[in-house]
């Protein structure tokens, strides 16, 4: 029985949707817009100057994924034409361009409700709110209480919450309340007790994740560490996992993905840290998974660092990166697994502010020994890449989405 492996290339949309234009993204392209950067002779110290080098990105279909989405073929990068995977163009129905709404669609449950926000005011959280907050978590008090990149609030607020003991506390365009602490000073259980107060007070204003954002280090010198933890909502109704889950199959999560989903329907959970750590985690679970087994695996690198930083050549070296631990992994593959290469939502590095972008992600696919179509063309929902794997795993088809083969 074959198994399926699925990469989600956090943030690595392939060019707007045409709802975009709701959510201020109307022409908005991640990996297009990074192939131009890099087309353009743009410097960056951590790659060569020149165009995207992503061999095995490119003969399973990507850059032609970005084509069907965007109109356009990306800037710079050879076309191939004897690709060896299948590649599709997802459009998103979920009302949000956030993470949970992107992965709990790829695994069929699409996000149709509104997530509560936090208006862009300072202070942003209610009165009533902090003050539940500060009592029920015995705090002397929060710092932030703003829309804020994370990296930015700790420089600025870090020393002042190391001499103070209270939380930093900031949102983002996003359906998420966010806690930094520092982790010697403050305490990482102590930061994780106050994140889950926190998740409580979230139900009754539909707010979706709680994040706790531990940093380490002195005033010039903070860095956050791999030890971020996502509360999340539970998906309103169950999804591939949960189904895959009851019936006696594995699901190993690899990463944040067991945060995504609130712990439901994980039967093994494997954390790391940076994408070769990642990548590690993945190639072990390729080892041990037993036949019929789902491993999925999220890259939060290039959202985290690279697209929220709106740092081009860091993104690029990280997709240069990814594709040469890809054809690494795509070597150890059974004859019968599914590999699949997906987005969870866009994050375009050259667009204004430090947001999401609402766009198409790609939808990659492959075996050894090969699938019956390549070009799937575009898809009305992420909800089809769950269908395709759920008749892959040779289950009952899930409720919503369309197997792409």
């Amino acid at each position: 029985m074959p198994r399926v492996i699925v990469l989600v290339m956090d943030s690595l949309g392939i060019g707007a949707t045409p709802d975009a234009n709701l959510f201020g993204d109307e022409g908005a392209n991640t990996f297009g817009h990074i192939a131009n950067w890099c087309a353009e002779g743009n410097q960056h110290p951590e790659r060569k100057t020149g165009c995207l080098d992503i061999p095995n990105l490119l003969k399973l279909g990507f850059a032609k994924a970005n084509q069907l989405a965007s109109g356009v073929y990306p800037a710079g990068i050879p076309v191939k034409e004897n690709i060896i995977g299948m590649y599709a163009a997802c459009k998103e129905i979920s009302s949000g361009k956030d993470t949970p709404s992107g992965h709990w669609e790829m695994m069929g449950v699409p996000v149709e409700f509104e997530w509560g926000y936090f208006p862009i005011t300072i202070p942003c959280f209610s009165e009533e709110l902090v003050s539940s907050f500060i009592e029920k978590a015995q705090l002397e008090g929060i710092l932030g209480n703003c829309h804020a990149s994370g990296t930015e609030i700790i420089e600025k607020l870090g020393m002042k919450h190391m001499h103070s003991d209270k939380p930093i506390c900031y949102t983002s365009s996003d359906s998420v309340f966010q806690i930094a602490a520092h982790e010697e000073t403050f305490g990482l259980d102590r930061l994780y007790e106050i994140c889950e107060i926190a998740r409580g007070l979230m139900d009754d204003i539909n707010v979706g994740r709680v994040i706790a954002r531990p940093f380490i280090g002195t005033n010039g010198n903070f860095k956050r560490t791999g030890n971020r933890r996502d509360y999340t909502t539970p998906p309103p109704a169950a999804t591939l996992l949960d189904k895959l889950s009851d019936l006696g199959r594995e699901v190993y999560s690899v990463g944040k993905i067991a945060d995504i989903f609130a712990h439901r329907g994980i039967s093994h959970k494997l954390k790391a840290n940076g994408h070769d750590a990642l990548f590690d985690a993945t190639l072990s679970a390729m080892n041990s998974a037993n036949d019929g087994s789902l491993i999925f695996t999220n890259f939060v690198e290039f959202d985290q660092s690279f697209g929220h930083r709106r740092d081009v050549g860091g993104y690029a070296a990280a997709i240069e990166s990814f594709d040469i631990r890809l054809g690494a992994l795509m070597q150890q593959l059974d004859s019968e697994d599914l590999m699949v290469l997906t987005a969870d939502h866009g994050c375009d590095p050259t667009w204004p502010g430090n947001d999401h972008t609402r766009e198409h992600v790609p939808f990659i696919a492959y075996s050894r020994e090969g699938l019956p179509i390549t070009n799937a063309g575009i898809r009305e929902s992420f909800c089809d890449i769950g269908q395709t794997i759920a008749k892959f795993l040779q289950i009952a088809p899930i409720e919503r989405g369309q197997s792409a083969f």
